[in-house]
């Protein structure tokens, strides 16, 4: 081969090695163009759910088409208006004000309801991320009621919030994880009134969670039950894990994000060691998928063929942005992106042809149930949206 022909070789190699590559980026450009035209149908599809107060969405059948739709009571009720204040606030379309002002006043009777635990997730995820796009002393009054109703629950002797009240037969003072996210309504309503026994009853019941609900590994039993008399554990099981040593995926998800939202309020640096522990089992944990959406459960004996929980990572990623914010330890972020750039596909977003008010499928909510399984889940919607806002 002469020299000319080598140089034109080169050359040629070089212009299609361009050629690639511009092709690659015009076709990643394309596809997320495409993503993000889904995603605004989505967000739209959440207008045109007609208001009323004993329908709030929980989740949907993707074969039938069915929505679960649920009353104030339900766990769940409050998200559907919080994602609206989100979807204000990250497009600044006032549609999705408006009709996130219809749907908040639904849940202001269960800032009164003393039969549940859950009056954070039910109160704060929706008048709280009222009071974040607008400062009204309206939504402020609600979610300091709801503190103190949620008060109520708490006993001195175990030093936590009760749970639930069910199953009195099996449980004496049952304590879940997910209860750590119950106490942000807490620590704001401290802030808001300047009463200080809501914090401290948010940090008693924290303190005793990272004292007992922790296995050596830094994974995390679903419930502790305690015996509300002496304070003493009973025994650590599960509801909705796979069994009792099993690791519930969003149950570690919710443990990574309450502690990390426990130390913005205290910079206790205990709790920060904990999520950060958390999180690196998480993360590192030899059953998660390359995509970073785990399975419902890291010991579901039934992987690679079970089914995933994308509101145990939507969760995670929201609490590994704010968790990034405190260490800034870089692969937290990277985890968090990776996590959220796998759900912002076609993979992952509901189907365009699908009418509901719902933007992500594949979350699992209550497996030992047959409840709720590789379905849209209005939940992982609401962390979803709150991961985009917090790495804006």
């Amino acid at each position: 081969m002469n020299k000319v022909s080598f140089i034109s070789l080169i050359l040629g190699f070089a212009s299609l090695a361009t050629a690639c590559k511009s092709g690659i980026n015009a076709q990643s450009k394309k596809t997320t163009s495409a993503t993000n035209t889904l995603l605004e149908t989505r967000y739209k599809m959440l207008l045109d759910y007609p208001v009323d107060s004993l329908s709030m969405p929980r989740s949907m059948n993707t074969k039938t088409l069915e929505i679960h739709k649920v009353p104030s009571r339900d766990w769940t009720s409050g998200f559907f208006a919080g994602n609206l204040w989100q979807l204000y606030r990250l497009k600044n379309d006032p549609q999705y004000k408006e009709q996130a002002e219809k749907w908040t006043p639904f849940s202001k009777k269960e800032s009164v309801n003393r039969n549940s635990h859950d009056v954070g997730f039910k109160v704060y995820c929706s008048y709280g991320e009222a009071l974040k796009a607008e400062n009204k002393k309206e939504y402020e009054a609600v979610i300091i009621k709801g503190a103190e109703t949620l008060c109520t629950r708490f006993n001195e002797k175990v030093g936590s919030i009760r749970s639930w009240d069910f199953n009195k037969e099996i449980w004496d003072f049952p304590v879940i994880i997910d209860n750590m996210m119950n106490l942000e309504l807490l620590f704001e309503a401290s802030k808001l009134s300047g009463n200080p026994k809501y914090r401290e009853i948010a940090i008693k019941h924290a303190n005793t969670t990272l004292k007992n609900q922790f296995r050596e590994d830094n994974s995390c039993y679903h419930v502790i039950d305690y015996d509300q008399k002496t304070g003493d554990v009973r025994k650590k099981t599960t509801l909705q894990g796979y069994n009792d040593d099993s690791v519930w995926a969003r149950g570690q998800a919710w443990a990574v994000y309450g502690f990390t939202m426990c130390y913005r309020y205290t910079k206790d640096p205990a709790y920060l060691k904990q999520a950060k522990a958390t999180a690196k089992f998480f993360m590192t944990n030899k059953n998660l998928p390359k995509d970073g959406i785990p399975y419902w459960d890291f010991k579901d004996p039934s992987i690679p063929n079970s089914p995933r929980d994308v509101s145990a990572a939507m969760v995670m990623a929201s609490g590994l942005y704010e968790l990034y914010g405190y260490t800034k330890n870089k692969s937290y972020l990277a985890f968090a992106d990776k996590m959220m750039a796998s759900v912002q596909t076609d993979k992952y977003i509901l189907n365009e042809n699908i009418k509901g008010p719902f933007i992500l499928d594949h979350s699992t909510g209550n497996w030992p149930k047959h409840d709720e399984i590789d379905e849209p889940i209005i939940y992982a919607d609401y962390y979803f949206l709150e991961a985009l806002l917090r790495r804006k």
